[in-house]
């Protein structure tokens, strides 16, 4: 028998004649605190609650109605193939039926159903989400920013007013949390402080940079709420679902605001790794480099909202003791995850720079990768920086025009600049090129040393044969160097002043890493 405490329609939805088509018994019920979700085999039917939270509010019929709409069209970027449509529920003499007699008593977002196992969620938990997984969603978001829309209006979110009533607003509600010395305090003292310091000094000293967001249309019609839970793999597609419909300020937002949540999923979890891959794939994908200088921000505010939203189980009596305790012991991970996520990326912090080097399929992104892993470096491709500098897709075979020495030069000369804005911004960063010229790498010296920043060149060396055999067999990747160019290519010799390591990429992966040592 169904629950007589829910409401009468949600009873009648739990009972198979309900519905016109077949049925999985029982039909099953989720609850948020927003929303009621049926499950019934092959397809989900949605309820909004007839709730008002001030930045959510679906307490009419005609709310509820257009939040449906929303919702629907909202998600047909990211999950289309789920979102099926908005169905009418009509009441009469008691009876409620999908578009039948009497007046309209509610509505439901109708969804395909998929498993759960179909979650990104639920596979990174039983181990299955791993880097080629972790890559493609990557690209998949990318995909999506590419084709969000901006507007005056959206972009009126991103001015550092905007973006600082969020965080302020986060740490006014947390002040009650502060201690780290009971359940009922989770965050410390030293956390709160350092955090709100951090946020603090970005708002007063970063302004140019938040307006470069806006001047680059970075701001966007974006998901808003895009962790590992609303996203799954299914046909073969990953899918971005369940977007924010209902306030437009948590979905206009930087698209690094979008990616922190992943970031923040695979932090939290201690998957570094899958968070570094995740990072530099969204990054070459969308040749957003520059904006890494804001995801710890972001990162640090998905984390600290996370924690909020824990920490206010702390104060309902209805919660007892034990799940208090448990609640208080995730808030204080995710409290820490926001403070210490921001560490490296102090004001004056800087990181710093390795350059590879090498001629064609010598194994330097391969080597720059397994560097990138093993030390969180953002890693920096020649060849993607090339195609974004020339407008042209990624997987798309350059012409003679982008391999021109112009083209090169300015190649070289954005990689560069690019590796030098990051390595101020606390991180290290893999050069990843040739640099088999001379006049090129005393230019990526020079743009170091005037900014006091290391720089060490990792040249990748493996015998003539096993060159070309790379070259012939490769496949899938955005390098459009072939064999038959080894012949005009050379390594003028480094100067013994250069610092260099030198690595055998014939050697085993371990072997590698053995040779690479401690670069940064």
């Amino acid at each position: 028998m169904p629950d007589s405490s829910l409401p009468t329609l949600v009873q009648q939805m739990l009972l198979p004649e309900f519905y016109s088509h077949p049925v999985t018994e029982p039909v099953r019920l989720m609850q948020t605190h927003v929303s009621y979700v049926l499950l019934t085999g092959d397809y989900v039917y949605k309820l909004k609650k007839p709730v008002n939270f001030g930045f959510l509010d679906y307490s009419t019929l005609e709310k509820r109605e257009h939040f449906c709409q929303e919702e629907l069209r909202l998600n047909q970027r990211g999950a289309g193939s789920l979102y099926l449509s908005v169905v009418q529920i009509n009441e009469s003499a008691g009876v409620y039926e999908i578009d039948g007699e009497g007046d309209a008593a509610d509505y439901a977002v109708k969804m395909r159903q998929f498993p759960q196992s179909a979650l990104l969620s639920s596979q990174f938990e039983q181990g299955e989400f791993d880097e080629v997984k972790v890559r493609s969603l990557a690209k998949t978001i990318a995909e999506f920013h590419s084709k969000t829309r901006t507007s005056d209006h959206i972009r009126s979110y991103g001015t550092v007013e905007k973006i600082r009533e969020a965080f302020d607003e986060n740490y006014a509600q947390t002040e009650g949390f502060v201690g780290g010395d009971a359940v009922s305090k989770p965050q410390t003292q030293k956390q709160f402080d350092e955090t709100k310091a951090y946020t603090d000094n970005f708002f007063a000293t970063r302004q140019e940079l938040l307006q470069q967001r806006l001047d680059k249309d970075r701001i966007r019609a974006c998901h808003g709420d895009l962790h590992l839970g609303n996203i799954c793999e299914w046909n073969d597609k990953i899918l971005l679902f369940d977007c924010i419909e209902f306030n437009e300020p948590f979905r206009f937002v930087d698209v690094m605001y979008d990616i922190a949540y992943v970031v923040m999923d695979l932090e939290i979890a201690g998957r570094k790794d899958l968070s570094n891959a995740f990072i530099n794939q969204y990054a070459e994908e969308t040749g957003d480099w520059e904006g890494l200088k804001v995801l710890p921000m972001y990162v640090s505010r998905q984390s600290y909202v996370r924690a909020k939203v824990t920490s206010f189980m702390l104060g309902d009596p209805s919660v007892s003791d034990e799940d208090k305790k448990a609640a208080s012991e995730k808030a204080a991970k995710y409290y820490r995850l926001s403070w210490s996520y921001l560490q490296d990326y102090q004001p004056g912090e800087k990181g710093s720079i390795a350059a590879m080097a090498g001629l064609s399929g010598s194994g330097k992104s391969t080597t720059a990768r397994l560097l990138a892993e093993q030390s969180g470096a953002i890693h920096l491709r020649s060849d993607a920086v090339r195609k974004h500098l020339a407008g042209i897709p990624l997987d798309q075979k350059g012409g003679d025009d982008l391999y021109t020495a112009e083209m090169s030069d300015k190649t070289y000369s954005r990689l560069i600049d690019l590796g030098v804005q990051l390595a101020n911004e606390g991180y290290s960063v893999v050069l990843d090129a040739k640099f088999d010229r001379k006049a090129k790498r005393e230019e990526a010296i020079a743009a170091a040393k005037a900014q006091n920043l290391p720089l060490a060149f990792v040249h990748c060396q493996a015998p003539e044969d096993v060159l070309k055999t790379r070259l012939d067999q490769r496949s899938g990747d955005i390098a459009d160097a072939t064999a038959d160019i080894l012949a005009r290519q050379s390594m003028e010799p480094f100067a013994e002043t250069d610092t260099v390591k030198v690595v055998d990429t014939t050697q085993s992966r371990a072997e590698i890493q053995k040779q690479l040592g401690d670069i940064f």
